[in-house]
């Protein structure tokens, strides 16, 4: 075999089948008819090529998956105002949104260096505080109400108009006066919006009729379940996603919970979850991502967990990315180097993206979900900041950080947004 040759297979073996060959049939037809000597070489050549194409397969946990993290701005506010999530906008407007609790919203203009440009203030939103916001078409849904510390809120809901970032109409607020709980994440779905109304449950709106939402049903999940003697406080409807016709709650100390949601007017619990290696110790179960049958969940300080949702009456535990340790003390939780709250996946180059607290954020390769590896440690446990939101659009990340002036869960002397930059090779 010449060196030309070898080098060629070596090519095939090595780079190509990790990209597919459709997009690099051309550059082999041609490297074919330059260097190869005769019609009947090409055609062993071919069938020693589709061997190898077999025989040096790659595994997923093989596969090179190098991420570079740089930053790009940092949006300061002050401590007064905490930005808990940013998100960009999502038609494809050079503006961002930030989620900023006693600021309310703030909207940015990215088109050059981050420059604030209109503020929604609380009294413009009957004096609730701006928890987490999601964008649908041209509506920004945000979810009202502190539920931080002693100064709960009443849950409640916002939408606002964004057609022109720089002239946000608000078109309607609802809010119960009945409940003192705030709200902790707002998810849409077509013409329904559901709210994570902490320990008040699950709202879900019809939102046909922005300027006039109306609630279908108010859910709140048994609080029996894991434990029968419950601190009613710990469970909190903070984190969700929405699948078809069922909805995955992140439930703090309850677990996971799996809602079908067919009938808005009667959801129905039909499964849920919790890690046995936890009993008898503090869970807080935050937020989800779901990709087909696999949930990426962030719990805090036990890291994060990968669960087979297929038979929601039977979640299975998948693997475990659990680098606190938090299973070895019933205090773990109030010294961890890491606590995982908001999650974002890359279904593209199969990465998990989690806001880390103490730890800023964490990337974990789940290529092969019964083997998960850390693939970057973004900011380091003493930097002495630490985050609570994150988001990705296209290949920027925005990281949020809050103060926090208590030495638990973690110290934190700076809050507003940081605008990364990442790559994957």
């Amino acid at each position: 075999m010449t060196a030309t040759t070898y080098r060629f297979i070596q090519y095939c073996c090595i780079y190509l089948y990790p990209t597919g060959i459709n997009a690099k049939a051309k550059t082999i037809m041609l490297f074919m008819l330059r260097n190869l000597p005769s019609p009947f070489s090409i055609v062993v050549l071919a069938a020693v090529i589709a061997g190898l194409m077999i025989s040096c397969k790659r595994t997923p946990a093989d596969l090179p998956k190098s991420v570079a993290i740089s930053t790009e701005f940092n949006v300061a506010s002050t401590c007064s105002e905490l930005y808990m999530t940013a998100k960009h906008d999502l038609q494809g407007k050079e503006y961002l949104y930030v989620a900023a609790k006693e600021g309310g919203l703030k909207i940015y203009d990215l088109s050059n260096n981050p420059k604030l440009k209109k503020t929604v203030s609380l009294s413009q939103l009957d004096s609730l505080e701006v928890m987490n916001l999601t964008q649908s078409g041209n509506y920004l849904f945000l979810a009202l109400g502190n539920h931080f510390g002693t100064g709960l809120q009443s849950p409640g809901m916002a939408i606002i108009d964004v057609s022109d970032p720089v002239n946000p109409i608000v078109k309607s607020i609802w809010k119960d006066p009945t409940k003192i709980s705030g709200a902790a994440i707002v998810e849409v779905d077509g013409n329904y919006a559901y709210l994570g109304a902490m320990r008040s449950g699950l709202v879900i709106f019809d939102i046909s009729d922005k300027t006039a939402p109306v609630v279908e049903s108010v859910f709140v999940p048994s609080t029996t379940y894991p434990d029968p003697n419950p601190d009613l406080t710990k469970f909190n409807a903070r984190g969700m996603t929405v699948n078809e016709d069922l909805l995955y709650l992140c439930y703090d100390a309850g677990g996971l919970r799996v809602i079908d949601i067919t009938d808005k007017q009667n959801p129905v619990e039909v499964g849920n979850y919790v890690n046995p290696a936890m009993s008898g110790k503090p869970r807080a179960y935050n937020n989800i991502v779901v990709d087909d049958t696999l949930a990426y969940v962030a719990v805090d300080y036990c890291g994060m967990e990968v669960l087979n949702i297929k038979d929601p009456a039977n979640i299975q535990l998948v693997d475990w990315w659990n680098p606190w340790r938090c299973e070895t003390n019933a205090l773990n939780w109030f010294v961890s180097d890491g606590h995982s709250n908001e999650i974002v996946f890359d279904k593209l180059h199969k990465l998990v993206f989690m806001a880390t607290g103490k730890s800023d954020m964490d990337v974990v390769d789940v290529h092969d979900p019964k083997q998960l590896a850390t693939r970057f440690e973004y900011g380091g446990v003493n930097n002495g900041i630490g985050t609570w939101g994150l988001s990705i659009y296209k290949d920027n990340i925005y990281l949020s950080y809050i103060c926090n002036a208590l030495s638990w869960p973690f110290p934190s002397n700076w809050t507003g947004v940081r605008i990364l930059k990442y790559e994957v090779y």
